[in-house]
């Protein structure tokens, strides 16, 4: 039989070490590009719902849907580089429409 060390005697992964630190700030910039995703997110369904509140017709209300769709998407790729697997809590939560939703990863051509 065999004894594992206590974890704090063990060399290597110790906040203090180069790979702690790097791991801490890898976290903290995932983080923040999570919050700022997030951001662009609820700006681009304000800006879809003030379109369709407004009439939005044609091209400008296909525009709407497409930012709105590409925040989305470009959100939910950060959330699992994050290693958040679920975006039921996401949609819910930022109110997206089925319209957004059914367009996730959907590239226009110009």
């Amino acid at each position: 039989m065999s004894f594992r060390p206590p974890q704090s005697l063990q060399p290597g992964r110790g906040p203090d070490t180069g790979l702690g630190i790097l791991e801490y700030e890898l976290m903290s910039e995932r983080a923040d590009s999570l919050g700022r995703h997030g951001t662009r997110v609820e700006t681009a369904l304000a800006a879809l719902a003030k379109g369709l509140d407004g009439g939005a017709t044609g091209s400008w209300r296909e525009d709407l849907l497409q930012a709105a769709a590409d925040a989305v998407w470009s959100f939910f790729i950060q959330r699992e580089i994050c290693g958040l697997r679920n975006g039921r809590d996401v949609v819910q939560r930022y109110g997206i429409p089925p319209e957004v939703m059914a367009r996730l990863g959907v590239v226009r051509k110009r």
